[in-house]
C-alpha cells in the first residue's frame, strides 16, 4: 500500500484509493484461508480503522479464531489469545509484580511481568466464562488503553483492537456482561453457519493437503493514518439527522417514540451508539473508495452497532422478535422523532 500523504484534499482521495486496493489484498488473502464470512471480515475491518472493539457472537466452530489471527497477521499486529475461564483472575491478564533477586547488589526488587494484554489485537475468547472482576479489567484496558498494577501506569501497546467472542448457547455457568460494559463494544457480529457450497469448501481444505500462507498487506503506522482518515470523512447535515433520528427511535422514554418502540423495546440506545454508527458509515464509505458516507452507509452498518445496545421487551420476546428484527424494522418505518432543537425547545422554554 502506499504511503498516505498530508491532509489535504487531493492526498484525501488518493488515500481513499490506496485504502480501498490494500481492502481488496486483504479480503483475497483472507479468502486464501477463511471460506466464506466476508462481512464479518468487513465489519472487522471498520471496527479497526476506527479505533473500537468488538464481539463476536456465534457457535462453536465457526473459525472465530482463525478469522482474528489472519487479520492479524495481515496487518502485521502482534496477537494474543486469553482463554477465558471461571478462575482466570485481573492479573491473570494484566500482569503482576514479581519479586526478585538483583544479582548485582543482592537487594530484592519488584520487576512487573507484562500479562497478555500488552498485544495489538487481542481475542478475549468466551469472555462471558470469567467473573466480573476479571471483565471489568479488560474493559478497563479498552477504554483507558492502558493499565494500572501496583500504582503504576502501563500504557499499552498502539494501535489496541479487542475483540470478544461469546456462545450464544450453553449459558449455565457464565457470567453474562452487564449491558452498560457491552455499550464499551463498538460492534457486536453475528456469525451464522456457512452454506452447503461453502461448508463442502471448507471440508475439502481441512481434509486434504491445502496450505495457504499469507503476507502482510498493511503495517501498524499505516493503519494509524487510516484511522485519521475516517475522522476526515465529510458528512452532510441530512445524514447526521439521519442518525440521530434513527438511535432516538430506539428510546421508548423519549418525547415522540412509537407505539412499536413502546411496545419492543424496554431500553434504547445511548449518545455512545449515534458516535459509532457514524464512524461506521464513515469507515464503510471510504472502504467502498468514497470520500463522503451517506445514509445508506449508516442503514447497512445500524444492525452491528445497535444489536447489543437495545433490550427488548417481554412482548416482543412473546412474539419471538430479536434485536435485529427490531432494528429492520425501525429502518423501513423509522417512526417520527422529535429533533434535539424541538426537545431543546420544549425542556428550557416551556410556558408556565
Amino acid at each position: 500500500m502506499n504511503e498516505i500523504e498530508a491532509p489535504t484534499e487531493a492526498s484525501d482521495t488518493q488515500a481513499v484509493r490506496d485504502l480501498q486496493a490494500a481492502y481488496a489484498e486483504v479480503q483475497r488473502e483472507m479468502a486464501g484461508v477463511i471460506v466464506g464470512l466476508d462481512e464479518v471480515i468487513a465489519q472487522t475491518f471498520v471496527t479497526l480503522i476506527c479505533r473500537g472493539h468488538c464481539i463476536l457472537e456465534g457457535v462453536p466452530g465457526l473459525a472465530k479464531t482463525k478469522l482474528i489471527s489472519t487479520l492479524a497477521s495481515l496487518l502485521e499486529l502482534n496477537f494474543k489469545r486469553i482463554q477465558f475461564t471461571p478462575d482466570l483472575m485481573p492479573g491473570d491478564i494484566t500482569g503482576s509484580d514479581v519479586l526478585e533477586e538483583d544479582r548485582t547488589t543482592g537487594n530484592r526488587v519488584f520487576r512487573f511481568i507484562q500479562g497478555p494484554l500488552f498485544g495489538n489485537v487481542i481475542l478475549a475468547d468466551e469472555i462471558n466464562r470469567t467473573p466480573p472482576k476479571t471483565q471489568s479489567a479488560l474493559l478497563e484496558a479498552m477504554e483507558e488503553r492502558q493499565l494500572t498494577v501496583g500504582g503504576k501506569t502501563y500504557p499499552l501497546p498502539d494501535p489496541f483492537f479487542v475483540l470478544a467472542t461469546q456462545n450464544p448457547i450453553e449459558q449455565e455457568g457464565t457470567y453474562p456482561m452487564p449491558e452498560a460494559q457491552l455499550d464499551r463494544f463498538m460492534m457486536k457480529i453475528t456469525l451464522g453457519y456457512p452454506t452447503a457450497e461453502e461448508e463442502i469448501e471448507i471440508m475439502k481444505r481441512a481434509t486434504t493437503q491445502y496450505r495457504f500462507e499469507t503476507k502482510p498487506v498493511m503495517t501498524a503506522e499505516t493503519i494509524f493514518k487510516l484511522q485519521k482518515l475516517v475522522r476526515r470523512v465529510p458528512v452532510a447535515d441530512h445524514v447526521y439527522e439521519f442518525t440521530s433520528n434513527l438511535i432516538r427511535s430506539t428510546r421508548p422514554n423519549e418525547a415522540g417514540a412509537s407505539t412499536y418502540t413502546k411496545n419492543m423495546i424496554s431500553w434504547g440506545a445511548g449518545p455512545r451508539a449515534s458516535i459509532f454508527l457514524l464512524l461506521a458509515a464513515k469507515a464503510r464509505a471510504i472502504l467502498l473508495g468514497r470520500f463522503h458516507a451517506t445514509e445508506d452507509d449508516v442503514r447497512q452498518m445500524a444492525h452491528g452497532i445497535l444489536r447489543h445496545r437495545i433490550m427488548p421487551t417481554f412482548n416482543a420476546e412473546a412474539e419471538g422478535l430479536t434485536t435485529d428484527d427490531i432494528i429492520t424494522t425501525l429502518l423501513e418505518t423509522p417512526p417520527p422523532v422529535p429533533s434535539a432543537a424541538e426537545n431543546l425547545k420544549n425542556t428550557f422554554f416551556r410556558k408556565a
